[in-house]
């Protein structure tokens, strides 16, 4: 084991530790995709000596990377099913979600910055084993919802654009691994330049759609500002809760800070470092939930107001045929529907394949080629994705874009928590990034209302659906376990904390010793557990 460690481990000399932690943090550099080799000490002490504009835009990136995540076909299927039922009245909810989702997306790129490593590696060294592969099953879930959200996004656009059967765009979907090779062999700078593009192309033709929609301005301004649930719209607003707070984008952000780590460690440069994140985040999330907002509205005034019924992304797309005038004769707004719909599909595809990896590689110590992730994941997805477009047809997609983002939101706890309790204690951010009270207090109440939310949905899908054999048997007995879990995941011991303490070693002695036993071994789940006996 890893922490097999000799009893006078502790007496190891400064220099020795000091070697071990460089060693130590350059492997972990060279993993995360550093590139600090053209980059001297003198640059960097001049770029974080005061917040500048040229600093902004050279950090700009990691969050819109995140942030094209919450554009997915889901978040479509979502928003337009919240504003053709219910109009206006959701707003708020979209809001708030947005404001919690800056809050936790801000703490998942602290966590990275201060302990220099990613949600899943810190969750795999605070739980024990078993709860540690159990985050990881729900992380992986979490992540396959999402690639089943983009492949019967992306089909349903190819089949409006090309004309294809859906079952045929299901397939060509496959093909967005050749985006995905593309993009990642220019580095990582063009990738998020490429985030860049789709998210200004998904502005544009969402804001030309609210343009000829012409929305009430009062009616939206009341359903920003009064929060109210109408009857029969939980399911709407958990999904949106969900599609607005992804869980692996959490784990995704904190992975993504670390490729322009600084290599000082010196409270200046993590503070200002931390702060140019913040920004990013600001920027990028405020911009997705600007095109999330326009879609609801857009939904809101042009199916809602005339009393359309919209039970499918394509009865969408047919109903803004008359919405707007022909160019070329071509219908410009379900045009530009149809564009930004695969352009969203393929971009939150990028995203969802770089968590995958990240996840894999923190809870497991795999480190897979971004192909294999891609493959690995599609296949999964295709499956369940054919079925429900063979036997249950259009309408069929619609509804399983909209729970796929239920389930999201189900899982959200399951990463926010965590979270959470990490930034919480100094031994993982850093004296340097302590997170204030006030923040942490925000944080922990937006973790209660999701919680809170996603109790009420399923004590009600349990109560209505209590004469089904299936919800007794099945729904029934889960929901409690996830609940039994969720307790465990808030109250277990930190299995790291208890460990370092047995050890009687420094929170940088610990990390030391752990990354060099951990190294010497050959990779697998059992060189990162932390369940056995320190003694």
């Amino acid at each position: 084991d890893a922490l097999n460690l000799d009893s006078n481990a502790n007496s190891d000399t400064a220099a020795t530790t000091t070697a071990t932690t460089t060693t130590n943090n350059n492997n972990n550099n060279n993993n995360c995709g550093h590139d600090h080799n053209a980059f001297s000490a003198t640059d960097e002490a001049s770029e974080y000596a005061e917040l500048s504009l040229r600093g902004v835009l050279a950090h700009l990136g990691p969050a819109f990377l995140v942030s094209i995540g919450y554009l997915d076909p889901g978040n479509w299927a979502t928003d337009i099913e919240a504003g053709s039922r219910f109009g206006y009245a959701l707003i708020w909810v979209l809001l708030l979600a947005n404001a919690m989702a800056l809050v936790l997306q801000h703490l998942a790129s602290t966590l990275g910055i201060g302990s220099e490593k990613h949600l899943a590696q810190v969750c795999r060294e605070m739980y024990p084993v078993r709860a540690a592969n159990a985050l990881w099953a729900l992380a992986e879930l979490a992540i396959i919802a999402t690639d089943l959200t983009e492949v019967v996004g992306v089909a349903i656009g190819l089949q409006l654009l090309l004309r294809v059967p859906l079952w045929v765009g299901v397939l060509l979907t496959t093909a967005d691994t050749l985006l995905l090779l593309a993009a990642q062999h220019n580095g990582m700078r063009r990738l998020e330049q490429l985030m860049f593009v789709f998210l200004a192309l998904i502005s544009l033709c969402f804001f030309a759609e609210l343009l000829l929609a012409k929305p009430s301005v009062s009616a939206v301004l009341i359903g920003a500002v009064v929060p109210r649930i109408p009857r029969g719209a939980l399911t709407a607003a958990t999904a949106l809760v969900g599609a607005t707070i992804m869980p692996h984008n959490l784990y995704l952000h904190s992975a993504l800070v670390l490729n322009k780590l600084p290599l000082s460690r010196d409270a200046r440069t993590l503070r200002l470092y931390s702060r140019y994140q913040l920004i990013d985040a600001v920027v990028a999330l405020n911009a997705a939930v600007v095109i999330n907002a326009a879609i609801l509205v857009m939904a809101a005034a042009a199916f809602w107001a005339s009393h359309e019924v919209v039970l499918t992304l394509e009865k969408a797309y047919e109903l803004l045929s008359n919405t707007a005038p022909r160019v070329f004769g071509v219908d410009l707004a379900p045009f530009l529907f149809g564009i930004a719909l695969v352009t969203a599909g393929q971009g939150s595809t990028l995203a969802c394949t770089m968590a995958g990896q990240h996840v894999m590689e923190g809870f497991a110590g795999w480190t897979v080629p971004a192909l294999t992730r891609r493959l690995a994941t599609r296949v999964l997805a295709l499956a369940p994705a054919l079925a429900v477009v063979l036997a249950m047809g259009n309408e069929g997609t619609y509804s399983l874009l909209i729970w796929t983002q239920v389930v999201l939101s189900l899982q959200l706890p399951f990463a926010v928590i965590p979270m959470l309790r990490a930034v919480s204690r100094e031994a993982y951010v850093g004296e340097a990034l302590r997170v204030s009270r006030p923040v942490l207090t925000a944080a922990w109440i937006a973790a209660v209302f999701i919680v809170g939310l996603n109790i009420a949905l399923v004590v009600s899908v349990v109560m209505d659906g209590w004469h089904l054999v299936w919800v007794r048997i099945v729904l029934a007995p889960l929901s409690a376990a996830g609940v039994a879990f969720l307790l465990f995941v808030l109250l277990a011991p930190d299995v790291r904390a208890r460990h370092r303490i047995a050890l009687q070693l420094s929170d940088a002695d610990f990390d030391a010793e752990l990354s060099s036993r951990a190294s010497s071994r050959a990779s697998s789940v059992d060189d990162f557990s932390l369940e056995t006996d320190p003694k």
